[in-house]
C-alpha cells in the first residue's frame, strides 16, 4: 500500500514518519487543535471544502469509482486512532465531487492482514461471478499486508449493494509473488482485449508492473516499466489512463502516474507522471530519459592522482579521488571519467571536509554531480562543538541528586545517571559526571522531571539533549519543554541518537516571565527515552553540530548554497545559481559530518556554466510541485469520459505530527485533468472540479491596481477562499498575493518570481511550522507568462493552500496552520512594479452544509 512508505523500511514508518518531524532544532510548541468538547468539523485547522473524516487518521485515496450517480471515495483509515495503524478502508460518497457524505467503514483490518491501498471496479459483465448480470458487483482490488512475515499480495472484496457492505473473497490473495514490496493495484477494464488490466507497484525496484485477467481472480504478467524519471524514493500508487491531446479524440496519449517518496521535486513525497503509448501489453514513454548538460569550463573533475589545491580534513575523503566504490560500499554509478570525491573511506562513521581554494564567481551557474547521503545543511549548526555557553546554570545534574527538581514515574530513577545505562547503546556528549537518562530498565519506563520556577532573564536557554525523536505533536512524546503561565511554549526532542548535542531556545520575547522546564518521557516504544544535561540561561546561542552530507558554496564564511545527496550511490546533476554572487570570492566545500546510515557524500564534474544542469528530478514531469500532494489516483468510469484525480494532502516527512485532532489529514480538492501540447510535448493540465462553484459565497473584485515595491490589503478576508488573479508583468522581481495574513507577520505568500520564471508558495511564516524542520520553506513550479500575463487561482482553506498557475500547467499544494484570526489578503510587488489587472476573492462554504 502506499501506507507506510519507505524503501525496505515500511514498518519503520510506523515509528518514523509520525515522529521524525521534530529534530534537534529547538521549537515552539504546536498549540492544541481544539478543545475536547469542540463540535466535529469546527475545530481549529479543520478544512471546510476538503474532505476529512470526522475523526482518526486518514491517508491514501483508494477505490475511486463512479456508479449509479455516486463518486465513491474509499481511503486508508485507522478506525482506532489518530495515528497510522490498523489500516482499513474508510468510505465517503458524493454526487458532484464537492459535497461528501461519510459512510461506515468499508473494509476492515483483521487478525491476519491490514487492508492497504488499491482500486475498485464495476464488474458489469459479472466476470468474477460475485454478482449477477442484473446486479453487477463492485469489486475492490486491494493489497493484503499480512501481519505475519510482512508479505504483500493482491486480494479481492466485493459488494452488491453499491459499496455499502463488503465480503472478502475466500480465495485471497489472487496475486502473490512472495514479495514484501508489491502493492497498490489500480485495475480497469481494457476494452480492446475485453479483459481487466492491473497496474501495480514494485516500490523498491522503481517499477510498475502490468497484469491482465479475464475474471479478476487469475492474473497473467504482461510487462514492466521502469526505472525511469525520479527514482530517489519508492514508487507507489500507480495509475494508467488515456487522455485526448488538445481535446482531439483521434490523438490520444496514455498517462502513467507514479507517486514517489522521498526524492520528489519538493524534496519529500510527490506525484510524477509519464506520457506515452500503451499497446495493451507495454507502456512506452515519449521521453527516453537521455540528457546532455550545458557545456562550460571544468573547475574540478577529480581525474588526477590527488586533490590538487583542494584541502582535505579528517579521514572520510582518503588521500585522493576514488575510482568508484571503496571498501564496503555499494556500486557507485553516474560519475564522469575515472575519478570522483567519495567520503566513504572508512565507512559511514568517518567524517571530514574537502575544500577548494577561493575563486572569483564569474559565471551564472556551477554545475556538478552529487550522490550519497540525504543529510541537508542546516543553518545555525557548527562543524565543531564550541565552548560551553556562559550564564546562569539551571541544572547540571552533578552531585548525585536532582536537587529541587520534582520527578514522577519510574523513568528518572532517584538520582541522575552517570553515563550509559544497562543494555543501552553508548551515550556521549554530556558534561561532567551526571545527566538525565530515562533509559531506566529500557524504553518502557515513563515519567516527568520538572524544575522549580525561575525567571527568564537572558536571551537564550541552552541545553544538551539526546535520545528519542518523539515530538510534542506525537501521541507519546519524549521532549524537553518550557512552561510559562501553565502553557508549554517551547519544546525540543532528540534525533534518535544517544549522543547529546546542543539545543537552544530563543526566549527574548519571554524576558521577565516566570517559567519551568519539564522533561517528559511518555514513550514506551523504540527510542522511548531522553538524555538531557547542562541547562543554562545565556546571552549566547549554543550551536548544535552539523549532521550534514552536503556540497556547499561558501562565501565570507557563510554557506549560501547547499545540495545534499539522495540516499543513493547513483550520482546525478545538480546546480548552484551564482547570479547573486558575481564578483565575490567563493569556495566549494564538500562536508561529511554524519556518522550514521548514508553518512557520506559523493561529488564530481564541477563545471562553471552559463545555464543550469538539471537533475532527473527536475527533468521529470510532476502533477504537483508542493510538499503535500501524494498517493494521487483517478476515478474509474467518470461520466462523459472525464478524468478526475484526488490525492492525499500530506507530506510524509511530517504527516504523523501535524497539529490536528481528533482527525489527521485531508484529501485535495478533486481535479479535472486534460492534456495540452506545450513546447512540442503533451503536458498534464489540472483545474478544480467545476462544482466547487456551488460553495462560492460573497465575491469581492478589485481591478486596475498598480503596485511599486509595496504591499497593500485587499477589501476581502476569510479562512476559506477561492481567489482568481491576473497580473500584467512589468519589472517587479516578485509579485503576487499573501493569504491568511495576520498579526506578528503571519502570512502565506503565493507569488511569481519573474527572473526565475517560477510561481512559488512560501509558508515560512504561515503559522505553526515547528513540528518538523522540513515544514517551513518555499516550493516552486516553472510557469511562463501568457501574453505578458500571469494568472493564479488560489484555493485557501483553514489549513491548506492549492495554487493553479496559468491554464493549470503548474500546481502547488501545501499545508499551513495559521492562527484563526489570520484571515487577511494582501497584494504585493517587490523590487519594481506590477499591474494587478483583476482579482476576485470568493468566500467558500463548507461541503457539509
Amino acid at each position: 500500500m502506499s501506507s507506510v512508505r519507505g524503501a525496505r523500511h515500511a514498518r519503520a514508518w510506523l515509528i518514523a514518519a509520525a515522529l521524525s518531524a521534530c529534530a534537534l532544532a529547538a521549537t515552539s510548541l504546536t498549540p492544541p487543535a481544539a478543545a475536547a468538547d469542540t463540535p466535529p468539523y469546527t475545530e481549529t485547522y479543520r478544512p471546510q471544502f476538503h474532505f476529512t473524516p470526522e475523526r482518526n487518521w486518514m491517508n491514501d485515496p483508494n477505490g475511486l469509482v463512479y456508479y449509479q450517480g455516486e463518486y465513491h471515495l474509499f481511503y486508508q483509515y485507522n478506525p482506532n486512532g489518530n495515528s497510522w495503524g490498523d489500516m482499513s478502508w474508510g468510505h465517503a460518497v458524493s454526487t458532484d465531487l464537492v459535497h461528501w457524505k461519510q459512510l461506515p467503514l468499508a473494509l476492515s483490518h483483521d487478525d491476519k492482514e491490514m487492508v492497504f491501498s488499491g482500486s475498485a471496479v464495476i464488474d458489469r459483465n459479472n466476470t468474477s461471478g460475485f454478482g449477477t448480470p442484473g446486479n453487477p458487483p463492485m469489486v475492490a482490488v486491494y493489497t493484503s499486508a499480512f501481519k505475519s512475515g510482512g508479505k504483500q499480495a493482491q486480494s479481492l472484496a466485493y459488494s452488491t449493494d453499491r459499496g455499502r457492505t463488503w465480503t472478502k473473497y475466500q480465495g485471497n490473495p489472487v496475486l502473490d509473488i512472495g514479495s514484501t514490496e508489491f502493492r497498490d493495484p489500480k485495475v480497469q477494464w481494457y476494452a480492446p482485449t475485453k479483459s481487466w488490466l492491473m497496474t501495480v507497484a514494485l516500490p523498491t525496484e522503481h517499477k510498475v508492473r502490468f497484469y491482465t485477467s479475464k475474471n479478476l481472480k487469475d492474473w497473467k504478467l504482461l510487462s514492466d516499466f521502469g526505472p525511469a524519471g525520479a527514482t530517489g524514493g519508492v514508487w507507489e500508487c500507480p495509475d494508467l489512463f488515456p487522455l485526448a491531446v488538445d481535446g482531439n479524440p483521434r490523438q490520444v496519449k496514455w498517462v502513467l502516474v507514479t507517486n514517489v517518496n522521498p526524492g520528489a521535486v519538493a524534496g519529500g513525497s510527490g506525484t510524477q507522471y509519464f506520457t506515452g503509448d500503451f499497446d495493451g501489453t507495454r507502456f512506452t514513454p515519449d521521453d527516453d530519459g537521455s540528457y546532455t548538460p550545458p557545456s562550460g569550463t571544468v573547475v574540478q573533475d577529480f581525474e588526477g592522482a590527488g586533490f590538487g589545491d583542494w584541502t582535505a580534513t579528517g579521514t572520510a575523503f582518503g588521500g585522493g579521488p576514488a575510482s568508484g566504490a571503496v571498501d564496503g560500499q555499494q556500486t557507485v554509478t553516474g560519475f564522469d571519467g575515472k575519478g570522483l570525491a567519495n567520503s566513504f573511506h572508512g565507512g559511514d562513521p568517518s567524517t571530514g571536509t574537502l575544500t577548494s581554494p577561493g575563486f572569483t564567481v564569474s559565471t551564472p551557474y556551477l554545475n556538478f554531480k552529487v550522490g550519497g547521503g540525504r543529510h541537508p545543511h542546516e543553518p545555525g549548526t557548527a562543524v565543531d562543538r564550541g565552548p560551553t555557553p556562559e550564564g546562569t546554570v539551571l541544572a547540571d545534574f552533578e552531585g548525585g541528586t536532582y536537587g529541587d527538581w520534582t520527578a514522577t514515574g519510574d523513568a528518572f530513577g532517584t538520582a541522575p545517571a552517570t553515563g550509559t545505562l544497562p543494555d543501552q547503546q553508548q551515550v556521549s556528549g554530556w558534561l561532567g559526571d551526571g545527566l538525565v537518562n530515562t533509559y531506566r530498565g529500557g524504553d518502557t519506563a515513563t515519567g516527568t522531571l520538572t524544575s522549580p520556577e525561575f525567571t527568564l532573564d537572558r536571551d537564550y536557554l541552552d541545553f544538551l539533549v539526546g535520545g528519542g525523536n518523539h515530538s510534542a505533536a506525537s501521541a507519546n512524546r519524549t521532549a524537553v519543554e518550557l512552561v510559562v503561565d501553565g502553557r508549554t511554549v517551547r519544546t525540543t526532542t532528540g534525533r534518535d541518537a544517544e549522543a547529546l548535542d546542543w539545543a537552544s531556545w530563543d526566549v527574548r520575547d519571554l524576558r521577565g516571565k516566570r517559567a519551568r522546564i519539564r522533561i517528559v518521557d511518555d514513550n514506551t516504544g523504540r527510542w522511548g527515552h531522553l538524555n538531557v544535561d547542562h541547562l543554562v540561561l545565556s546571552d549566547t546561542r549554543a550551536e548544535p553540530l552539523t549532521q550534514e552530507t552536503a556540497v556547499n558554496m561558501v562565501i565570507d564564511g557563510q554557506t549560501v548554497r547547499s545540495v545534499t545527496g539522495p540516499d543513493s550511490e547513483a550520482m546525478d546533476w545538480a546546480s548552484f545559481d551564482l547570479r547573486p554572487y558575481q564578483g565575490r570570492t567563493a569556495r566549494i566545500q564538500l562536508v561529511d559530518r554524519n556518522t550514521g546510515g548514508w553518512g557520506h557524500i559523493l561529488a564530481d564534474s564541477f563545471t562553471a556554466a552559463r545555464a543550469p544542469a538539471r537533475s532527473a528530478v527536475d527533468r521529470a514531469s510532476w502533477v504537483d510541485y508542493g510538499k503535500d500532494h501524494y498517493a494521487a489516483v483517478t476515478w474509474n468510469d467518470a461520466p462523459d469520459g472525464q478524468r478526475y484525480m484526488i490525492g492525499w494532502m500530506a507530506g510524509l516527512d511530517y504527516a504523523g505530527a501535524t497539529p490536528t485532532t481528533p482527525w489527521r489529514s485531508a484529501q485535495t480538492v478533486p481535479r479535472r485533468l486534460t492534456l495540452r501540447t506545450v513546447d512540442g510535448r503533451a503536458r498534464l493540465m489540472s483545474e478544480p472540479v467545476p462544482a466547487l462553484s456551488t460553495l462560492w459565497r460573497q465575491p469581492t473584485t478589485t481591478t486596475g491596481l498598480t503596485l511599486i515595491s509595496t504591499s497593500r490589503p485587499l477589501p476581502a478576508k476569510g479562512n476559506a477562499l477561492d481567489i482568481e488573479a491576473t497580473f500584467s508583468v512589468r519589472d517587479a522581481a516578485r509579485f503576487g498575493l499573501k493569504v491568511r495574513t495576520g498579526s506578528g507577520g503571519e502570512e502565506t505568500v503565493v507569488g511569481y518570481d519573474r527572473t526565475a520564471g517560477e510561481m512559488y508558495v512560501d509558508r515560512t511564516h504561515s503559522g505553526v511550522t515547528d513540528f518538523s524542520p522540513s515544514f517551513p520553506g518555499v516550493q516552486r513550479a516553472p510557469l511562463k507568462p501568457h501574453d505578458g500575463k500571469v494568472r493564479l487561482r488560489i484555493l485557501v482553506d483553514w489549513s491548506s493552500v492549492e495554487v493553479y498557475g496559468g491554464d493549470g500547467e503548474a500546481t502547488i499544494t501545501d499545508l499551513m496552520f495559521p492562527d484563526p484570526a489570520s484571515d487577511g489578503v494582501r497584494v504585493f510587488a517587490e523590487e519594481g512594479s506590477v499591474k494587478l489587472d483583476r482579482v476576485t476573492v470568493r468566500q467558500v462554504g463548507s461541503y457539509r452544509q
